[in-house]
Order: structure tokens, then C-alpha cells, then sequence
């Protein structure tokens, strides 16, 4: 596989609005380091532009996230310390999480694609998600030997305690009108790109102030939530993508095959 020479998250500013676009369509903009470090720098930019009133966070390709870049975990697990290089990549996935959710403008998610495993964590972390017709949402990493640790400080405050339930547990897909049933999503949308830009419009008739304040209120939980429980979920992560079941997990996966306890 060719690895691309741009950017992995393209960032653009225009009328007050920040774009940040996850374009790496050869992994299905899986999370990796590199994509981690981009989007992490643009998300710095927004917070310091005082242009900048909102963040539109979306995609290329027909997947907005498939999770974390298992080709770059599975070649980790033949370093000399797979856990610390786990630990560190589930510290860089842990931070960029909290800067989504501190980011003292508003996020919207624009999306219109699939949606995996830590892509979920993405979404909880957006204050305002437009959902199109091509979505599809799953939490698979119970089927790789895994858990969906780092990213239910993320997720789980959007759903059902019935819905996390079967849906951490099952791996299951489900669509945008299902999402939007169980608050993952704010809209199911025909046409994700017109609503997110009415719901932009009526985000500029916010103060910065005002907008900066009021997203403090809807997200003092979940950041209560990251410094209570992120070390310990954070240590979960490192902890399991190094053990033989998730190291299975993840070659039957990229080998296309089921995995030993699913035969």
C-alpha cells in the first residue's frame, strides 16, 4: 500500500468556520500516529485563532473512522516493548479525546460514512453530530480480543445504559436513524452537508464567550469522567493489545479470516 504524500487531516478556515477533513482514504482514516499528530495540531490552531467561533470536523471517503490503524498495532507487537509503544499510542488517542471535548469553541461532526471502534469515540466527543444516509456505526472490538476503553469516556455518556450494553458487547452495526434514537448522533440527515451548514449559521449568532461558556456546562461531566477513570482505561488499552487474544483479533482481521474463537 502506497502511503499518501499529504496530509492525513486537512485544515481550513473560511467565514469563522474551521474544517478539519480526515483524508486518508487509503487506511479508511484510521487512527493512526500520524493522523493523531495532524488532527491534534489543528484542533491547537482553532483554540488559538480568535477568528475561528466553530469546528467542523468530516471526512473523505466512504468511512469517516475505522478505529485505531491496526496494520501500524499489529507491527508494534513485534518491538522490543509492545505495551509501552500501546501505552503510548492509547495516551496520544486519550489526549486528542479531551482536546475535542475542551476545545473551548464548538465541534460539529459532518459525516456520512462508516464509523468503527475508536471512529465512535470521535463522534461522542463532537458537541453536535450531523449523521447522512451512508453512515453505518460499530463498536467492534470485542470481536478483536479488545475493549472500547479509552473511547467510552467518549461514548458512553451519548447512549443508553441498554444500548451500550448490546452494542460494546455485540459488535453490531446500526444506522443514523438508530444513532440518532440513542443520542450518538443530534441528526439523521438526507443531506448532512446542508443541515451542518444551517446549524453553523445559528452557531455564529453565539458570542465566543457565550459559546465557550455554555459548552463548559454540557461537557464538566465527561471531563470529570477523563480524570477519574483515564489512567486506568488508558492502562486497560495498553494492556489488552498486547495479549495473544487481541494479537489473533487483529491478523484474522487484516487477513480477512475469522478469528480462532469465531471458527
Amino acid at each position: 500500500m502506497t502511503t499518501p504524500a499529504g496530509p492525513y487531516v486537512r485544515y481550513a478556515v473560511d467565514g469563522g468556520v474551521a474544517t478539519l477533513t480526515l483524508d486518508s482514504p487509503h487506511n479508511r482514516n484510521a487512527i493512526s500516529t500520524r493522523l493523531v499528530a495532524e488532527f491534534s495540531q489543528g484542533l491547537t490552531e482553532a483554540a488559538v485563532d480568535p477568528a475561528v467561533r466553530a469546528v467542523v470536523l468530516t471526512h473523505t471517503g466512504g468511512t469517516f473512522c475505522a478505529g485505531a490503524d491496526l496494520t501500524e498495532a499489529a507491527a508494534g507487537a513485534g518491538a522490543a516493548d509492545p505495551a509501552q509503544l500501546a501505552a503510548e499510542r492509547t495516551q496520544a488517542m486519550t489526549t486528542l479525546l479531551r482536546s475535542i471535548v475542551e476545545l473551548p469553541k464548538p465541534v460539529v461532526g459532518r459525516i456520512d460514512g462508516h464509523v468503527r471502534a475508536g471512529g465512535m469515540g470521535l463522534v461522542g466527543a463532537c458537541d453536535i453530530v450531523v449523521a447522512g444516509p451512508k453512515c453505518t456505526f460499530a463498536l467492534t472490538e470485542a470481536r478483536l480480543g479488545l475493549a472500547a476503553s479509552i473511547i467510552s469516556l467518549t461514548v458512553l455518556p451519548r447512549l443508553t445504559s441498554r444500548a451500550a450494553s448490546r452494542y460494546f458487547l455485540t459488535g453490531e452495526k446500526f444506522g443514523p436513524a438508530e444513532a440518532e434514537r440513542l443520542g450518538l448522533v443530534t441528526v439523521a440527515a438526507d443531506d448532512a452537508v446542508e443541515v451542518t451548514a444551517g446549524i453553523v449559521e445559528q452557531l455564529r449568532l453565539g458570542s465566543p464567550q457565550g459559546l465557550a461558556e455554555s459548552k463548559a456546562l454540557t461537557t464538566a461531566a465527561t471531563l470529570a469522567a477523563f480524570d477519574e477513570r483515564a489512567e486506568g482505561l488508558a492502562a486497560q488499552s495498553a494492556r489488552l493489545f498486547g495479549t495473544p487474544e487481541a494479537m489473533e483479533g487483529m491478523m484474522a482481521f487484516l487477513q480477512k479470516r475469522r478469528p480462532s474463537w469465531a471458527q
